[in-house]
């Protein structure tokens, strides 16, 4: 039954009422019947849901890079590691060295070795941060061009290069225990008070299709670079290594194939700064890191707009486990997401505390389908939102192409508190589809949910502050 009438005001008041009486009634809904009167059979349950199974072959799936087992030292080509002079040079001969001998390891040993400038990765190498090293960026915009072929959230274009990029490469790494600082004093970091002119007029480039060659953002334009990116990439290992100080977005994968981010140490706070952004990539493991963001820990990505329909790479076959994340939202999908996300699976992550610890994103300029999502066996310490589906926005460019969600199975989690356990926004036209929630227990939340334009939205065993929930419900 589709009901119009109702505000969200009504909504909330109408659910509080109903978690007493197991399910709720008011909306057309029926009530799911409690199988056997014992409740769910926990993650025994889930284990006849098929694609738990590929979650796992894609795990066995993902290849690692294969690299020529020698060390090309940077101080053999003159780096000095002393923190002040610049080794830059340095460090790219020595990649390049690596490079035109078959690739091999380039070792940055203890010691603080600036780079006034990028850090350009080949095929077969693998860029070695020893214990005790810090690879520290110089902090002047200038160094970080000639302009390079990038994707700024989700419109590709030229722009400052990222500070460690690689583009149409294979087999490559970035290794060891060391620390990557992006540099507390970079003038990039201020450049997000005067980035708007410029955000505007990307992606009104890209939503227009405006040829890529016209879209350059070098000097006197303000779109921060990426800390690491990886475009256009086949086997990729990122391992153990500490991050800091970044510009922008942290660990970046763009239309790479077979990746691995295993053991890192995420602690940058700066605005605009996720964890790990899955973008238009494939077959990819995020596992056991910790991350301390200024915003999502790990975000899956396919494009923006036009630009990203008409390339239309998905992000599809990923899979996040045994994570620690802190960041402002835990996970999220979108909003740049017009290239289709599928197939992407969540599990035993704890997530600390922030706004959101689930965050769906999208709007009317997008397109683009989100669908075959998992997400179980989550510890969730204390957010704003548990679960949060932003689906309406206006477009801001004129668009009418709803996104598209369907098909999110939420499942076994332990939660302290949430401010609001779900809320759901979906288009009015396309709404939001096939949501189970199942054997979630939420000790404190002020409002259960907030729904707007949601069907067959199912809940087995959701239990919010000892009340539970069972049953399934369209609301329209």
């Amino acid at each position: 039954m589709k009901q119009r009438s109702r505000g969200r005001r009504t909504l909330v008041a109408a659910l509080v009422g109903l978690l007493c009486t197991g399910l709720a009634a008011g909306s057309g809904a029926t009530a799911a019947p409690d199988p056997g009167g014992q409740g769910s059979a926990g993650k025994g349950s889930v284990g006849t849901d098929p694609l738990w199974r590929m979650a796992d072959r894609v795990v066995d799936a993902v290849e690692e890079p294969s690299i020529p087992d020698r060390e090309f030292r940077v101080t053999d080509h003159g780096a000095t590691g002393d923190g002040t002079t610049d080794d830059h040079d340095a460090i790219m001969a020595t990649v390049r060295a690596a490079h035109e001998s078959g690739g091999g390891r380039v070792v940055l040993p203890e010691g603080t070795w600036l780079s006034e400038g990028p850090i350009h990765l080949e095929s077969k190498i693998e860029l070695h941060i020893a214990d005790g090293a810090r690879l520290l960026f110089g902090a002047d915009p200038a160094d970080y061009l000639p302009v390079v072929h990038t994707r700024w959230e989700g419109t590709e274009m030229y722009g400052y290069s990222p500070l460690i990029y690689a583009k149409n490469v294979h087999d490559v790494a970035i290794t060891g225990s060391g620390v990557i600082d992006g540099n507390e004093a970079s003038e990039f970091l201020s450049w997000y008070d005067k980035q708007d002119a410029d955000v505007q007029q990307l992606r009104r480039m890209g939503f227009d299709g405006q040829p890529l060659d016209k879209r350059r953002f070098g000097e006197g334009h303000f779109l921060r670079p990426s800390m690491i990116q990886f475009f256009g990439a086949e086997r990729v290992l990122l391992n153990d290594y500490t991050v800091t100080n970044s510009p922008f977005w942290i660990n970046h994968l763009v239309y790479t194939d077979h990746a691995t981010v295993r053991n890192l140490t995420v602690e940058s706070h700066n605005a605009n700064n996720d964890g790990v952004d899955v973008d238009s990539s494939t077959n990819v493991l995020v596992e056991k890191n910790t991350f301390r963001t200024g915003d999502d820990a790990v975000a899956v990505k396919s494009g923006r707009d036009k630009d990203g329909r008409d390339i239309g790479r998905p992000s599809e076959r990923v899979v996040v486990r045994d994570n620690d994340m802190g960041g402002e939202d835990g996970i999220a999908l979108g909003s740049e997401m017009s290239g289709d996300i599928r197939y992407v699976f969540f599990e035993d992550n704890t997530l600390r505390s922030g706004a959101s610890a689930i965050r769906f994103k999208g709007n009317l300029d997008r397109g683009g389908t989100v669908e075959h999502i998992r997400v179980r066996d989550f510890e969730v310490d204390s957010f704003e939102n548990l679960i949060w589906f932003q689906l309406n926005y206006p477009g801001e460019l004129g668009g009418d192409f709803p996104p598209v969600y369907r098909d999110l199975v939420f499942e076994d989690f332990t939660v302290d508190s949430a401010t609001t356990t779900l809320e759901i926004h979906g288009p009015e036209d396309v709404p939001l589809r096939n949501v189970t929630l199942r054997d979630i227990e939420v000790a404190e939340s002020e409002t259960p949910m907030v729904l707007e334009n949601v069907e067959d939205l199912t809940f087995d065993d959701l239990v919010i502050a000892g009340e539970r929930i069972d049953g399934e419900l369209d609301w329209r």
